[in-house]
């Protein structure tokens, strides 16, 4: 059975991110969180409550090359996660998604997430920039002061969703 939170961090992302009407966009299940995981462990974080997760960041260590694809839109956020393969040296990490249940937002948690991931992964992987397509004006900010206070550059991919 799932988490009260559980079921409206999933209602959010729904609602938010529309996937089921995209097909070019990550669905994430249950396949998609294993091979994130073996992209790089720290691919995915949350902060949970005893109602389970209050926040989450999805993070997608790749490479330049397939960054460089995306954001221009020569590739889908879909290939991206089909062309990023495991066990190779990530130079890059594409901020996928970042939800806060509501009664949460504003205390910085997933900036929090993030940086922590990011500085993770970057003990194992030469990562040189952050890259993310904002669906929103604070995704965009939360997206500026993850590559601030991890002192990467940080590219966008400016397309709306779904084109």
């Amino acid at each position: 059975m799932m988490s009260e939170n559980l079921e409206r961090m999933i209602r959010l992302a729904d609602e938010f991110f529309q996937v089921k009407n995209d097909p070019s966009q990550i669905a994430v299940d249950s396949e998609v969180l294993e091979r994130l995981r073996l992209i790089d462990p720290d691919s995915r974080a949350e902060m949970s409550n005893e109602k389970g997760p209050i926040a989450w960041i999805l993070l997608i260590p790749t490479t330049r090359e397939i960054m460089e694809k995306f954001i221009s839109a020569l590739i889908s956020e879909r290939e991206l996660l089909d062309q990023t393969l495991p066990g190779i040296t990530y130079d890059a990490v594409y901020l996928c998604s970042a939800l806060v249940l509501p009664e949460y937002r504003r205390k910085g948690l997933a900036k929090t997430l993030a940086v922590e991931a990011l500085r993770s992964i970057r003990t194992r992987h030469p990562v040189k920039c952050l890259f993310v397509w904002s669906f929103s004006r604070e995704g965009d900010n939360l997206a500026e002061a993850i590559a601030d206070a991890c002192s990467l550059p940080l590219y966008r991919r400016f397309t709306s969703p779904g084109g």
